[in-house]
Formats: structure tokens, sequence, C-alpha cells
């Protein structure tokens, strides 16, 4: 399912942004050599400092196998910053109406291949549908991504074909690079569903996010034999982080569940 982080919500999400910036890391530098900024296990560049918008995808155990982001392309953005010699002296791509997409990976290593509900393409539908039907929402007409040729023929197969790109495509470093336009259109949206078989709504609630999260934590300290501190600190956080009295008792039924599949007191 998909979780909408951007900076109204991200303290929500904190060790959510985490997994997502490991597996970046995982991707762009351990899988495709990328030249990238690690620290820490973490893949983060200046970029993610510019306020974006995550598109991330959490499967059924709570781990993060898929994510994106989007940039609007009012301000930097790496198309305009980076692999501006794509565009052949051409200005980039002004408006608040078209928003740049990059940082798109899934999890190889995890998912499956096929297309079953935790395989690599069912993920990459499910983020592609989440992020265009969110920035159908905010007013957003188009998108703008720098793929790869690979990236460019997975989109093609997926029904997700860009309808225009600009400028050429240029070698950059160890791949080359391409800028593919694609519309945030019902038509674009139902192709995807169509290809991928989702017909679901893909967001999920806080609540969802919760209960995947907490089985998560609940894997890890089973696997690790540790104390529960991981857990107290986890509820905790969801508990600062309640909005309401609603939000502050599924919390407690959340941590009810935990407790009654472990040993002793939590």
């Amino acid at each position: 399912m998909i979780i909408i982080i951007d900076e109204l919500n991200r303290h929500k999400y904190t060790s959510v942004l985490e997994d997502m910036y490991r597996l970046r890391a995982r991707v762009f530098q351990d899988r495709l050599g990328w030249e990238v900024n690690v620290q820490d296990g973490k893949e983060i560049d200046d970029f993610d400092g510019l306020q974006p918008t995550h598109v991330v995808c959490i499967d059924d155990e709570g781990d993060v196998v898929g994510c994106m982001r989007l940039l609007q392309t009012t301000g930097p953005h790496m198309l305009a910053d980076v692999f501006y010699s794509i565009l052949d002296g051409e200005p980039p791509l002004r408006s608040a109406q078209v928003w740049e997409a990059t940082r798109f990976c899934v999890d190889t290593a995890k998912l499956s291949g096929g297309k079953t509900r935790n395989s690599i393409s069912y993920v990459t539908s499910e983020v592609m549908i989440g992020a265009f039907e969110y920035a159908q929402k905010a007013g957003v007409l188009d998108a703008v991504a720098v793929i790869d040729p690979v990236m460019n023929r997975v989109l093609k197969r997926s029904g997700n074909a860009p309808y225009d790109y600009l400028g050429t495509a240029k070698p950059m470093g160890k791949v080359t690079a391409m800028a593919a336009l694609m519309d945030c259109s019902d038509e674009r949206i139902e192709s995807i569903r169509e290809f991928s078989d989702i017909r679901h709504d893909v967001f999920a609630s806080e609540e969802e996010v919760r209960q995947r999260r907490a089985k998560r934590e609940l894997r890890k300290q089973k696997d690790s034999d540790q104390p529960t501190g991981d857990l107290h600190d986890y509820f905790e956080q969801q508990l600062r982080d309640a909005n309401d009295a609603e939000e502050v008792a599924a919390v407690k039924r959340l941590i009810q569940a935990v407790a009654d599949q472990l040993p002793g007191d939590l």
C-alpha cells in the first residue's frame, strides 16, 4: 500500500523515511553503482531538503519495498540542475502543473518476478498509480522523469509509456539518461490498473500503516530475541503523533494486539 509523505506529515513517518533512504542506497549505490551520497547506509541528496513529496510503498509485513520522489519544477530540480545536458540547450520546464519524478526504485532483493502481489511489477504499478492519483488531486497535469533505457522499456510494457521526450539521451556515468514526459490523466492511470489488475484504493490509512509497521517491529523483536525497547519507542511515538482521541484509542488497540503475541509484559 502507498503512503504519501510530505512536510505536513513527515514527523509521523520518520522510520519509514529512514527505511526508504536505506532502500535507495541499496538500489542506487550497491546494485546500480551510481555515484550517490550514502551516509550511515542511507542515500540522501540535496533535493531531499527541498520539501519534496515521497510516494512510498510498504508491503503486508510493513517493509518499505518501493518509492518515488515528486518535486515541483518551479524551483531547483534534477533535470534543471544536474541532468541539464539532456535538454540540448533548451530551458528546463518551469510550471506549478509539472512535477519532476525521480529516485524511483523497488526492492528487487525481496520482491519476486511475475505479476503477483509481492512482485516487482505489482509494486512498480502501485507506486505509479499512487504518484499519478496524488498528483492529479494536487492539480498537476504532467510529470517529467529522468530515466534510463531499461526503465523506458519497463514503462512501455506496463501501460505507462511516455508520450514524449525532452532533448536527447546522454551518457551519465555508467548509465544513459533521458527525460520522459507522462501526463497525469485518467487514461494513463486506468492503463496501469488494467496491466496490473490493481482495482483497490492503493493509499494506506494511518491506522493501516501503524498496524503494518508494528508487525514489522514485532517480527524484528522475535528474530533478535532482544528486550522490547524498540517497540516501546515505536508506540510512544505513535501516541505522541496521534491527533485526537480516536487515534489514541487506535494506537492503544494496536499495543494490546501486539502485547498478546509477546511473552511477558510489553
